[in-house]
């Protein structure tokens, strides 16, 4: 454990999130107060007008104080703890905030903390107080991180490893000076990845997937790193760690959001399919996210796997038939499933909740709960009528999931909002769960009875993680029926955690069939576009057809979103703040230093790298610099991506300093060594941050190599295992032709940028795509004079409430939902009367 790894456990206590409060600790703590103040009243030092407990009243009338005294325990290290906390870290913190507060000086804390930050840093790093700070709190993490809190929570005082400087032992320094004099080894990762690829014995074997993407449209950035960006990530990382490690993916296509754009867009459901499958190909290898395999649901063999799953929980009595409640829209004649309904949620209010779920509070729904529903299609209040259906029996398979559970999330890596959400699930009680629909659009149920019907989306899609592995190899039973030699990775954003925890595993417990469940579940939270959430409709964020139009690389977008990753909280994508990243963080920090230690060996050594001699500077940064790498390789393997990636920008800044302190273009000038060695080590510096780059930022990290003309068994030998920073270049070795890596955003570029995508662009609902072969255009609607004439009342009557709520100067979410369904009913309008349902261009504007 690291200090690093710890904090987030300060700022659950400190910042009230019951959820995950130890409340023992805290319930202890209050206990051993009552029971002084109860147990001696009496013992009340005279000349203090409060009662402090406990004093102890020495011969000589003096009373002697101990602030931690009423929380010792009978751990000694938990007290030894506390009698420092007392002693060392509250003198200096006293005076570190006397400084910040008072003399104004807060960036001179980093500097009197650094001694025992350092020493707490340490000795979490080495395990020696392993009887504190575990997962659950103590009472000794109460007192630290609350004595610690005000310094660590300001973000304006100079702390933590960007500022200040880390203590080094002389055993580390002759440590790192002999792993870095080891140089490369033979070992080397294959260039090209042979497929099929399957288990093998004696490996670490990873299945990795990242949620399917709906195939209805176009994913937003927060679709891309909630799901396939952070997956990617992890992928490249893993297969630089020489792990056997197969990455697949594909859109979910079945379901009523995809008939819905269906009849938005005048096509059929299959042509949907094929045209959006292209889209999203497209943006995800505009983004260079490397699957192994990218395929789709509509496929045989989803039906097949999906049907055979069924059949199993059938034979072994997990299904139960129930008649259930539905809204049935009299105008369309048809049931609407969740995706044709929204309406106001009833936990939340949120006015545009769908029939499944509600985006804002995340809560699952029945249709029949929302409080005034509309049927999407037509607008008109649906009624409700009875309909027979199938069950998932949750409670039948609840032991077996609580038994499963226990050990992967005990064993595994979770997320935090992953184990949380599921204990809420279990905790409220699991229910029968509906998986199958009245819609066409589906894999067909194969019982009799329910011919009519297809499978609920959300007990079909997940399967499709099978069958696209089937898609893309006959062996795909190797992965997912082999538990025994398999890890499974989910990547996903929160909402689908449930589904993924609880559905899901109780889908391949009840079949019985050997699957290969889920290890490690990693769910992010939300990212939000600037101040608000990410509309198509309102024309406000930035979706994946569009990133490439920016003139910003790839790269650039992969690491801001990287950065931001809403990794335990949720974060906001901010025009300002990539720009400034991108010029502080890529440009002056990275950039620069990787330039300038390419620049000197072309400039000062004809482009070979210079003799080294280290002197005690350079064994100290050596150290540095592999403390740095191990935090990384920590953080990477348990997916703490954002935080990770921190680390690779604290090695380009310690690379910095050490060029700025040592100035070799002046020792240069003097025939001095020192010149050489600065530049030699900083090369191989350069050398060692494009291989950590890799998974971030994948042309910029070949890029690096190429012009340091560094050999491909670098990647190997830096990264595996433990990880080790050793000299890969060494003296004599020929780099190639260096080059600036990053240029600078500046403001008037970044201000139209803002603009254009803060609800000013407008979109074109026909986004081009290659059309499947020999497809027919089927238009599904046409003109229909009944329902214009319900539409234009409709439309009327919702932009008479738009204006009313801009008179009163509603909320800005309130007025924006309430223009959403006006731009939705005006395209319905446009439809009915046989035109364009996209927006005609604004006067004066490109179309976009």
């Amino acid at each position: 454990m690291t200090l690093a790894r710890i904090e987030p456990c300060l700022f659950l206590i400190t910042k009230d999130n019951c959820h995950l409060y130890d409340s023992e600790a805290l319930s202890l703590l209050w206990r051993k107060f009552v029971y002084f103040f109860l147990t001696f009243p009496e013992k009340v030092v005279p000349f203090l007008s409060r009662p402090s407990f406990p004093a102890l009243l020495l011969p000589s009338g003096q009373h002697l104080f101990s602030s931690n005294a009423i929380c010792r325990s009978s751990n000694d290290v938990s007290n030894q703890w506390l009698e420092w906390e007392t002693i060392v870290l509250q003198p200096v913190l006293h005076q570190a905030l006397h400084m910040a507060v008072v003399q104004g000086k807060g960036s001179e804390v980093s500097r009197v903390l650094q001694s025992p930050l350092n020493f707490l840093d340490q000795s979490l790093s080495k395990g020696s107080i392993c009887d504190v700070f575990q997962e659950s709190v103590s009472v000794a993490d109460v007192i630290l991180w609350a004595a610690l809190y005000p310094v660590l929570s300001d973000s304006s005082l100079a702390l933590g490893n960007e500022e200040g400087e880390r203590a080094v032992s002389e055993e580390e320094m002759e440590a790192a000076t002999l792993t870095w004099r080891k140089g490369l080894t033979s070992c080397s990762l294959a260039t090209e990845r042979q497929h099929p690829l399957l288990p093998e014995e004696g490996k670490r074997n990873i299945l990795l997937t990242s949620a399917l993407p709906y195939v209805n449209n176009v994913p937003h950035l927060g679709n891309i790193i909630g799901c396939v960006l952070s997956a990617d990530v992890f992928s490249r990382y893993g297969r630089l760690r020489g792990w056997n490690l197969l990455f697949v993916c594909g859109t979910d296509e079945y379901g009523t959001a995809t008939e819905n754009k269906a009849r938005e867009e005048g096509l059929t459901p299959q042509q949907i399919c094929d045209k959006y499958h292209a889209v999203h190909s497209s943006i995800y290898k505009w983004f260079q996210i490397d699957f192994d395999f990218f395929g789709r649901t509509t496929t045989e063999k989803q039906t097949e796997i999906a049907q055979d799953i069924f059949w199993r929980l059938h034979k072994n009595g997990f299904l139960v038939e129930d008649t259930v409640e539905q809204l049935r829209c009299e105008n369309c004649q048809r049931f609407l499933a969740d995706r044709f309904v929204e309406g106001t949620c009833p936990h939340c209010s949120y006015p545009e909740a769908r029939g499944d779920q509600c985006d804002k509070c995340g809560r699952l729904i029945n249709a029949v709960e929302l409080r005034e529903p509309q049927c999407k299609v037509c607008r008109q209040t649906p009624i409700i009528r009875s309909s027979k259906h199938l069950f998932l029996d949750l409670p039948k398979l609840e032991r077996q999931l609580e038994q499963w559970l226990e050990k992967s999330t005990s064993t595994g890596d979770w997320t935090a909002n992953a184990k949380q959400i599921t204990r809420s699930w279990i905790r409220d009680g699991l229910k029968p769960r509906c998986i199958t629909r009245d819609l066409q659009w589906g894999t067909p149920v194969p019982h009799p009875d329910f011919k009519e019907k297809v499978f609920y989306v959300w007990f079909d899609a997940p399967i499709g993680y099978l069958s696209i592995t089937a898609s893309y190899t006959n062996e795909w039973d190797k992965w997912w029926k082999n538990p025994q030699q398999v890890e499974l990775y989910n990547f996903m954003a929160k909402d689908n955690v449930p589904f993924h925890s609880v559905v899901f595993p109780c889908s391949l417990l009840g079949a019985q069939d050997n699957y290969t469940l889920v290890n490690h579940l990693v769910a992010t939270e939300y990212l939000n576009y600037e101040d608000t959430k990410f509309s198509k409709s309102r024309g406000v964020g930035v979706f994946g057809d569009m990133a490439k139009d920016t003139g910003i690389p790839s790269d650039v977008w992969r690491f801001y979103l990287l950065y931001v990753r809403p990794e335990g909280q949720d974060s906001a994508f901010s025009w300002a703040d990539m720009a400034l990243k991108n010029n502080s963080e890529l440009l002056n920090n990275l950039g620069n230093f990787i330039n300038r230690a390419g620049m000197f060996v072309t400039k000062f050594f004809e482009g070979c790298v210079p003799e080294m001699d280290l002197q005690r500077e350079e064994k100290k940064l050596l150290a540095v610099v592999g403390w740095e790498l191990q935090q990384y390789i920590q953080l990477m393997d348990k997916v703490r991506i954002r935080d990770a990636l921190k680390h690779i920008l604290n090695i380009s800044r310690h690379g910095n300093q050490y060029i700025q302190v040592n100035e070799p273009w002046k020792k240069i000038k003097g025939g001095e060594r020192r010149a050489g060695t600065v530049t030699g080590v900083s090369v191989n510096i350069a050398c060692l941050l494009s291989v950590m780059l890799f998974p971030y930022m994948p042309l910029v990290s070949q890029t690096i190599r190429d012009q340091l003309n560094a050999p491909q068994s670098c990647i190997g030998t830096m990264l595996q295992g433990t990880g080790t920073f050793v000299c890969a270049l060494s003296a004599g070795h020929r780099i190639g032709t260096v080059s600036p890596l990053f240029q600078k955003l500046e403001t008037d570029q970044i201000e139209a940028l803002k603009k254009r995508f803060g609800g000013q662009q407008v979109f074109d609902s026909s986004v081009s795509a290659p059309a499947a072969p020999g497809a027919e255009v089927k238009v599904v609607g046409g003109v229909d004079p009944e329902k214009a004439e319900q539409l234009t009342k409709a439309v009327a009557e919702q932009g008479e409430k738009v204006r009313a709520l801009k008179a009163q100067k509603a909320e800005k979410d309130v007025i924006a939902a309430e223009v959403s369904k006006l731009l939705e009913l005006k395209k319905h309008l446009a439809l009915a009367e046989g035109k364009n349902a996209a927006p005609a261009p604004q006067t004066g504007k490109k179309k976009k």
